[in-house]
């Protein structure tokens, strides 16, 4: 195993690499992640566990690993602020950030690092995603349509697929990081996205077509309240469009518009119909165009059913 270097800038110095994980009650699936990240062929200078404020046995697993974790615990707090104070007691030019009931592929630090050294630029790199089945081990979807490039404005307007997975899939060059002032702590939706469009705004983004994380679906897997979605996601867009730059701003009716569309999806699949019309209406309103998307909520809710029988 080599050591966590690549070139930065001129490729002669090195950048050294910070695997963040936050946790909270995974003591059952947080020592797969760790096992991925000490399995890399680019091993990092250091990983960092922070604990927010877990009740299970968590500690122990993490304790268990001896000097090579460093773990910290915190009152529970969210997983902003886990982030948050994983990189602040960090060293590392680039910071990788893991979910622990996720793991990596082996060369997944290698590739990612090799992206930043091709580009002084970039300022994030993300990577393809597979989604398994906790239970049965078995693939549900791979994902490897992803964006590069200047991919702020693809973020603010939801069209297509352009950052990966988020919480795992994502590495960032501390400058990066540091420049935007981490993850927002009032977001408990949609903190990555909003993260991540900080970052796009500034730098590049770069992106490695290859599965190199999986992302385990199980009976714990975050569901958003959909109203808390909402609350987020409108403060997000609040801080987006709070700008006099004219090229964001030309888009503002375009993103709201799909915006609401999400937001009418959400509550559909929930039951929540007048929520529902209210956001849909409100797409319509911003993006006469969503109409079309309208007619398909009743059949994509059916296929679902159908699927889940």
């Amino acid at each position: 195993m080599s050591t966590a270097s690549a070139p930065k800038g001129n490729g002669t110095e090195t950048q050294n690499v910070s695997v963040v994980i936050p946790t909270y009650n995974y003591g059952r699936f947080i020592a797969d992640a760790i096992e991925s990240v000490l399995g890399q062929t680019v091993a990092p200078t250091e990983i960092i566990v922070v604990d927010d404020g877990s009740t299970d046995d968590t500690e122990a697993v993490v304790r268990g690993f001896g000097g090579r974790i460093k773990y910290i615990r915190q009152e529970n707090a969210g997983v902003c602020a886990a982030r948050n104070r994983g990189v602040a007691e960090s060293s590392g030019d680039l910071i990788a950030f893991l979910d622990a009931d996720d793991i990596w592929e082996p060369t997944k630090l290698e590739k990612q690092i090799a992206k930043f050294a091709s580009d002084p630029a970039i300022g994030l790199v993300h990577c393809g995603m597979r989604e398994y089945d906790s239970l049965t081990g078995k693939t549900i979807c791979d994902h490897l349509v992803g964006g590069e490039g200047w991919l702020a404005n693809d973020l603010l307007l939801w069209e297509k697929p352009v950052i990966i997975g988020y919480g795992g899939t994502v590495v960032v060059r501390r400058v990066a990081f540091e420049e935007v002032r981490g993850f927002d702590e009032r977001l408990t939706v949609g903190e990555d996205l909003d993260f991540c469009y900080r970052i796009a705004v500034r730098f590049k983004v770069g992106f490695v077509k290859e599965i190199l994380m999986h992302y385990r679906m199980h009976d714990r897997n975050s569901r958003a309240n959909v109203r808390e979605m909402e609350r987020s996601l409108n403060l997000f867009y609040a801080k987006a469009f709070d700008t006099d730059d004219f090229e964001i701003l030309r888009l503002r009716r375009r993103a709201y518009g799909n915006f609401h569309m999400v937001m009418a999806g959400s509550y559909f699949r929930v039951g929540q119909y007048r929520s529902f019309v209210r956001h849909a209406a409100s797409g319509i309103l911003n993006r006469p165009a969503n109409v079309y998307r309208l007619f398909g909520f009743p059949v994509r809710f059916m296929k679902r059913a159908l699927a889940s029988r």
